[in-house]
């Protein structure tokens, strides 16, 4: 699937706070989400490692978010 030109030059920063605001909301913290810094041209996000139960929480919520649009 390709990305759209507008979203391959988001500021990952954003990104991430974007994210942590969203999650937040949804009650969900990624301790580790950061912009990964050893690739800075690239504009990665590093989500991190998270337990079991909150990755089945996050798929929840997309779930539920899915359903709504």
């Amino acid at each position: 699937m390709a990305t759209p030109p507008s979203m391959q030059d988001a500021d990952p920063f954003a990104a991430v706070e974007s994210l942590r605001a969203a999650l937040d909301q949804a009650g969900i913290v990624l301790p580790s989400l950061s912009v990964d810094a050893a690739s800075p041209t690239l504009g990665l996000v590093d989500l991190g490692r998270v337990r079991a139960d909150v990755a089945m929480r996050l798929a929840n919520a997309l779930r539920r978010e899915d359903t709504t649009t």
